[in-house]
This record gives structure tokens, sequence and C-alpha cells, in this order.
């Protein structure tokens, strides 16, 4: 089987540190590094996260770049509501003993990607900063990315931040919309369709029957995180990041659209909504493909046999 060499950009948090584990877990996807942001966090606590995360899994070997501190213009939303304080629920991983690599993420990026243009994909499920940093800083960047997917918007779905908007457009709006008009080939999956992929206690339940450092690192991860989601009149708490990485290891689950989106960067109650012009009224090219549709149980039974086999083999 010939793997997916993907780079993750990334502001752990919970789901984000579930797609780090489904990752590893995934033949399909052959994961090379990590660059961090913030956005459910602080640029601290993501860059400690996702170093914790590869060492509980026995990755320590894949590198992480830390990156962006603050959105473009917004001012900082990090909050402990969903993921803690820490980012990752209730779980208290090790600090890790490996650090971040010198170079900064939107240079570490440049330099990955121009090495190799057209042979790595980037999975972005986290605030766009670090990537409408790196396209403004070199301008070949763009043309380098095999395949952008990310994780963000709600096109006919209403927001969870807002009213409107979805939390990693919302946290920086302004770089989704250098992002969203670059010309990199991209693939959208909003809340459209990650509300569709629901874990609930009984999955976690599973999982739990398996003895091992991962197991349990989901229990204690996503407790706050599912105990809000119910809160909230949820099933169960979305896979909003996981699900990004079925444009790999299962695309026939999703169904996609060619269309043009945007994002609104104005001020008031509509900012950082992101909106598709499926009928093209506005008459401008398609800039991405958008998930609608999802085979949602089929994915969260995906998931969990992976998350299965990644506890069968961490103990």
């Amino acid at each position: 089987m010939t793997s997916t060499r993907i780079i993750i950009d990334t502001d752990p948090g919970v789901d984000d540190a579930l797609t780090i584990l489904l990752a590893l877990a995934s033949p399909e996807i052959e994961l090379e590094a990590l660059t961090t942001t913030q956005g459910n966090v602080t640029i601290e606590n993501a860059t400690r996260n996702a170093l914790s995360v590869l060492e509980l899994a026995g990755a320590a070997n894949i590198p992480v770049a830390r990156g962006s501190s603050l959105p473009l213009v917004q001012p900082l939303r990090a909050s402990g509501l969903v993921h803690g304080i820490t980012g990752l629920g209730r779980s208290n991983l090790p600090e890790p003993k490996n650090k971040p690599l010198a170079p900064h993420a939107i240079d570490f990026l440049i330099e990955r990607f121009l090495a190799e243009p057209g042979e790595l994909s980037l999975f972005a499920i986290g605030p766009l900063t670090n990537l409408a940093l790196a396209i403004r800083k070199e301008p070949r960047f763009a043309k380098s990315v095999r395949e952008l997917v990310i994780m963000g918007g709600a096109i006919r779905e209403g927001g969870n931040v807002t009213p409107l908007a979805e939390f990693n457009i919302y946290v920086d709006p302004h770089a989704a919309h250098i992002v969203f008009h670059s010309g990199i080939p991209i693939i959208l999956i909003p809340l459209d369709v990650t509300h569709k992929c629901i874990l609930n206690q009984a999955h976690i339940d599973r999982l739990a029957r398996i003895e091992s450092p991962i197991s349990r690192f989901i229990a204690d991860a996503v407790a706050d995180y599912l105990k809000i989601s119910l809160e909230w009149g949820q099933a169960g708490c979305a896979l909003h990041d996981p699900l990004t990485l079925a444009t790999i290891i299962a695309p026939d689950l999703l169904t996609l659209r060619e269309c043009a989106v945007d994002v609104d960067i104005s001020t008031g109650v509509s900012m950082g909504k992101t909106f598709a012009d499926f009928t093209n009224r506005a008459g401008i090219s398609a800039n991405m493909k958008v998930a609608m549709e999802v085979r949602g149980g089929e994915f969260i039974d995906l998931f969990l046999q992976r998350m299965e086999n990644l506890s069968r083999a961490v103990v």
C-alpha cells in the first residue's frame, strides 16, 4: 500500500489529539510532521500537547514545529471551556521529553513543501494563521502544496462559536480569506458533516475494554467534551478534526461538491461566516471542494476500530 504523506497543522485540542492518533493508526497515512498554532489553547499548550500525544503513541520521532501565537488581526480566543485548561480535558500526560524544532512553523512549512513540490498534503485542523503567513512570506508555497484539507466553516449548518461562524474560521477569518484565495487545491470539511460524526459514552466504554494508555487517554480527554456536548442537547461529541482524515482513509464516506467559498471578514454578527455559491450566481470559479454529506456512523466505526488497534499496540 502506498501511503499519503501528510503534515498536520494543529492546535491540540481534544479532537486534534484524536486526529493525531488516527493518523498514526492508519496505514494509508505517513505522518511526517506537526506544526502548531494558537486556537483551542495558547501556542505554549498546543505545542506541549502535540509533543506529548506523539510520545504517548510511541511516535516521538515525528518532528513538531511551533507556530503562530496570535491571529493576524483578531485577539487571542483560546478558552478552556470545551478542551480544558491544558487543552486535553482531564488527561494528565507527562511533560514531553522532546522539544519543538528550532525553526518557526512558517519557515518549516515553506522549507518542507518547497523541497518536494506536489509531494506532501497539508491538513489544517486549527485556525489558518500559519498557512496564511507562509503564503504571504513565500509566494511559491501555495503552488507546492499537493492538497490542503481544512476542518472549518459552516455552510448550511449554524456556527458553533457564534450563530453563524465555526470556531477555526472565526478565530482568524482574515487568515482563512488569504488561504481560500491562494489557489491551493482545497477540500473543506465543515460542521455540515462533522456534526454527523458523533462519539458517545457507549463508544468510550467499548474502547475502555482494552487496557492501554491510549484507551485511558481517550476516555480522560473526551470526558468534559462529552459532558458539555450532552448539556448542549447533542447526542455526544463531534469528531470534527478526525473526519478530515477520511479524505484519505475512507473517501467514499464523503460526498463533495465543487464550488466557490468565501468568508466574511467584516465586523459584526456575520464575521467568520463561511458561505458557498452552489448555483454560481456570482460567476466566480470554484476554489475548493466542500464535504456536504457523510456516512457518519460508518466513520465512527472506522475510528473506533483504528483506536482499538492502536490501543492494543501501545501497552
